[in-house]
């Protein structure tokens, strides 16, 4: 079993591969020599070797959507499209106008698109938001199917619900970045609640 989590050591990032722990992954050279062969791979190449510029480029100095937004660029993109969440359609709108203000095309397409009803698809009354009116599901797939059929390069997905987003993720054809991670209870800053599991929202967390 593999625990980089919990690794003190770093003799990947520090290139001492002689004081590897016994369990460390670098010791499964198969899969290291086949994972480094993948990124030659024509349908990898330019796109490994465009998001680890950006990378450099703007450490520590342009905020994600700025990486978006050069990444982009250097990969030459021109239709974008932007899965997002009900919840953060005026943050959708913002981003889709700098994208366009950039030179893009955007395609957009909301969770709620479809209006399917959530009994539809077996949700249980009790787990709705509001019980006893009509809430539409989201709907992650058509998400996907839709910017599939519009042929986008590259997507972007702001503020789908857990496993929501793994699902889009699932069916999009062009390759995804999350924009936005949901978090309703923390600005959409999931990492307030690590930097605070073991004081203020360690009883929230249990």
């Amino acid at each position: 079993m593999y625990t980089c989590a919990s690794c003190t050591v770093l003799a990947c990032a520090n290139n001492e591969p002689d004081k590897m722990p016994k369990n460390c992954p670098m010791r499964n050279t198969s899969v290291m020599e086949n994972s480094r062969d993948g990124y030659d791979l024509p349908e990898n190449h330019d796109f490994y070797i465009n998001c680890s510029s950006i990378e450099g480029l703007g450490y520590c100095q342009w905020p994600r959507l700025k990486e978006t937004i050069e990444f982009c660029k250097r990969m030459n993109y021109h239709k974008l499209g932007l899965a997002f969440c009900k919840g953060l359609r005026k943050e959708a709108r913002i981003v889709a106008d700098l994208l366009r203000a950039q030179g893009f095309e955007v395609v957009s397409v909301i969770c709620k698109t479809g209006g399917i009803s959530k009994e539809e698809v077996g949700i249980p009354e009790e787990v709705k938001i509001h019980p006893g009116e009509f809430e539409a599901m989201c709907n992650p797939i058509a998400q996907a199917k839709l910017l599939n059929e519009q042929q986008t390069e590259f997507n972007i997905e702001i503020g789908l619900c857990v496993g929501h987003d793994s699902m889009f993720y699932k069916y999009s054809d062009a390759m995804v970045t999350t924009l936005v991670a949901k978090d309703r209870v923390l600005a959409h800053n999931p990492c307030g609640a690590i930097y605070c599991a073991e004081g203020y929202f360690k009883k929230r967390l249990e």
